[in-house]
């Protein structure tokens, strides 16, 4: 089984693909992100399907790279008779304007191009695609110059320079590649039910040059120049990679089930809309001057959870669908990871903190000087009420634990935040609303979580109100501006954090061999929250401890630069959903707040 830091990751801010070191595409959803598998091989390596092109001899080295900012892949196979180059990319078209680089809607076709760069090499073309999850093997039939896979609702075609060979259920090729010399592949998506020319195989190179363009074009918008530029760049264009370009909807991660400890049962799917992820994800864009892309997050917002604040979820699908409910799997999962679960029964959880977290967002992009709607406005309001009303509940949290409802520190700090932001809006934006009372119930929160939420033996935040432990959500306090970072309360809870919760220099969310989530204990550091300390070092003025700690969380990234959402240090693995959105955000935080913050000690959030 490759290990996840084995993948590359593909998309058309559509639909996402992962490569193998060795060729593979073991993971791609089509037409959208959420959709079910094509290839699903890193799930199940017998049943899920794939489509591998690699050398048919001994392989002595493997290098890649994208090309500049790009999401154009070039994996380097050398062998004892040569060199050969494998070009792969999710394929994004020419538009008449150039700038326009949010709104795409790609056709969804997949290019593979082998180049040779020295020698003579053979090669081997497998290609087995497995509908549904790997539930249905698809029909193969010779048409219009191309062969087509056909299963239930689902085609691919797939067309070649060299001729193929028309197996059962899949199709080869063996073939040899000179210097000089190439040859292409590509497939494409489609309804079963619709008959439509096949894609020609001339059209690859303009489909590579056209999307190496497109994202390049994106990363130039980028308005940050320092040190720590190119990993920003690729977290950046990582976290537009995972954004579902027609609706503005981020997804949390490209895949579903990779495990949070391998072989154990925290499996989830990750393929969705967190308001919680989209919303740190604002604020870095907005930063960075991708004023497009916030706007169509908002709009997506006010999408999804147009009705009755008490209705929100905490995510939604790609276009703001609702129910998402969760299913298991009969797949072996990734090294014997089960459940594989598709959909997510998290998105019936009440999460107090989601509220504050929105409500941030819209602060963020009024502060950046994004206009604001009469109906977010409206919209706001009716958060705020609602949260005046609920915060006194328990809930799920931040972790979305699976033990029950509690009283956690993180979510009440949050709905003070709710509160705090939209008093704001009041105060400094001129916007109408019973500031008074929101300032009574501002204040009513700061005070039961200082006289519930402290553990006095220890002179700290706690988890939970009826909770002693520990919490790295509780470094978000300064972040968000409840309580400054030099604080003694908040100086005492930092070190805590790091008593309890660092393991060989990594944090993890809580230990959930001593803390009841619903779940079997075990998984790795959260790297989210190994940045979120990065980010309260450098509030507080220790900067060499702080660039210790982000240059050993980015630095577990992959040979491409990409994170997964953890990690374990014994083992030298990502673990979790991968790429993994929270964890660029919170890198692209960090960076930023060394490079740009690091002297003035400012909060990230919450500013007027």
């Amino acid at each position: 089984m490759t290990k996840i830091e084995d993948y590359a990751f593909l998309s058309d801010t559509h639909s996402a693909a992962l490569v193998s070191r060795d060729g593979s595409i073991d993971w791609l959803c089509l037409p959208r992100f959420d959709s079910p598998s094509i290839f699903a091989a890193l799930l199940d390596g017998e049943r899920g399907g794939y489509w591998r092109i690699a050398p048919s001899q001994s392989v002595t080295e493997v290098q890649r790279r994208y090309r500049g900012d790009s999401f154009v892949l070039e994996t380097i196979f050398t062998t004892s008779t040569g060199t050969i180059c494998v070009v792969d990319c999710l394929a994004l078209e020419k538009r008449s304007d150039p700038t326009d680089v949010h709104r795409v809607i790609p056709e969804e076709v997949l290019v593979r191009v082998v180049r040779g760069l020295s020698g003579t090499v053979p090669v081997r073309m497998d290609y087995r695609p497995r509908f549904d999850y790997g539930s249905v093997v698809p029909w193969f039939r010779a048409r219009h110059g191309c062969i087509e896979a056909v299963g239930g609702p689902t085609a691919l075609d797939l067309v070649a320079s060299i001729p193929l060979e028309l197996g059962e259920f899949e199709i080869s090729a063996d073939f040899e590649v000179s210097e000089g010399e190439s040859v292409s592949f590509l497939t494409s998506y489609h309804l079963s039910h619709i008959e439509r020319p096949p894609r020609p195989i001339e059209d690859c190179a303009d489909l590579i040059g056209n999307t190496e363009s497109f994202w390049s074009a994106w990363a130039r918008r980028c308005t940050y120049e320092g040190p720590l530029r190119e990993q920003i760049i690729r977290s950046l264009v990582t976290l537009k990679g995972l954004t579902f370009s027609p609706s503005g909807g981020l997804v949390a991660a490209a895949t579903t089930s990779l495990p949070e400890q391998l072989g154990g049962p925290r499996n989830w799917d990750y393929r969705y809309c967190w308001l919680r992820d989209a919303t740190f994800t604002l604020d870095v864009l907005l930063e960075q001057g991708y004023t497009l892309e916030a706007e169509a997050w908002r709009d997506w917002l006010l999408r999804a959870v147009a009705g009755d604040p008490e209705d929100m979820q905490i995510m939604y699908g790609v276009l703001g669908e609702r129910r998402l409910y969760e299913v298991e799997l009969d797949l072996d999962g990734y090294e014997a990871s089960r459940p594989v679960r598709i959909g997510n029964a998290a998105h019936e959880q009440f999460q107090l903190d989601v509220y504050g977290e929105v409500m941030d967002s819209f602060h963020s992009a009024r502060r950046a000087g994004l206009s604001t709607p009469e109906q977010a406005w409206e919209l706001e309001k009716l958060i705020v009420e609602f949260v005046c009303e609920r915060w006194q509940e328990p809930d799920e949290g931040i972790w979305e634990v699976r033990s029950g409802p509690q009283h956690f520190v993180h979510s009440k700090v949050m709905a003070w935040v709710a509160m705090d932001r939209g008093i704001k809006a009041i105060e400094n934006f001129g916007l109408e609303g019973p500031v008074d009372h929101w300032r009574d119930v501002r204040e009513e929160i700061r005070r039961e979580v200082m006289d519930k939420g402290v553990n006095p033996a220890r002179g700290c935040f706690q988890r939970g109100y009826d909770d002693e432990e520990m919490d790295a959500s509780l470094l978000v306090l300064p972040i968000v501006g409840f309580i400054e970072a030099d604080d003694p309360l908040m100086l005492r809870t930092i070190e805590a954090v790091e008593e309890d919760l660092l393991v060989d220099g990594f944090v993890l969310r809580y230990r959930s061999h001593e803390t009841a989530d619903g779940l079997p204990p075990g998984e790795g550091t959260f790297l989210m929250c190994s940045f979120w300390l990065v980010d309260c070092l450098a509030l507080l003025g220790r900067i060499e401890e702080a660039n210790q700690m982000f240059e050993r969380a980015a630095g577990v990234a992959n040979d491409l630069g990409l994170l997964s959402e953890q990690y374990d240090p014994s083992d030298k693995r990502l673990l979790g959903n991968f790429p993994q959105a929270f964890s660029h955000v919170a890198l692209v935080t960090s960076a930023l707040a060394l490079t740009t913050r690091a002297e003035s000690r400012t909060i990230h959030r919450g500013g007027k």
